[in-house]
């Protein structure tokens, strides 16, 4: 399979288990990896036979800033699903950051990679 990969998108959502992310909400930043084969879109030039990374983005983005749910496990789930809508993609690869997680130690980044495929 080949791959195309999105980093970094980023949206404000109100995702989490305590009141103050519902209220305030916070930054949570995807990484995808859809797997399809691209040589139906190479061999012809054409953008209907692989997966519009542009039309995915916006996906993604509207998913993250849309209804709350608490675990970020979810989120990536709901991703994930969205992904698996466009024809071509045949596996895709999730990764929700959450840099602003309510820890109360020192900490760089929490994420949450799930693999999904049809079927």
């Amino acid at each position: 399979m080949d791959r195309v990969t999105l980093r970094g998108l980023r949206a404000r959502g109100h995702h989490g288990v305590f009141e103050r992310e519902r209220i305030e909400g916070q930054t949570f930043v995807v990484d995808l990896v859809l797997h399809l084969d691209t040589r139906p879109a190479a061999s012809g030039d054409d953008l209907s036979r692989t997966a519009h990374y542009g039309v995915v983005a916006e996906q993604v983005t509207a998913i993250i800033a849309g209804e709350p749910v608490d675990l970020i496990e979810t989120l990536a789930q709901r991703i994930a699903d969205q992904c698996l809508t466009h024809e071509a993609v045949q596996e895709v690869e999730v990764t929700v950051h959450k840099p602003d997680a309510p820890i109360t130690v020192p900490f760089d980044d929490v994420t949450v990679t799930i693999h999904r495929g049809r079927g």
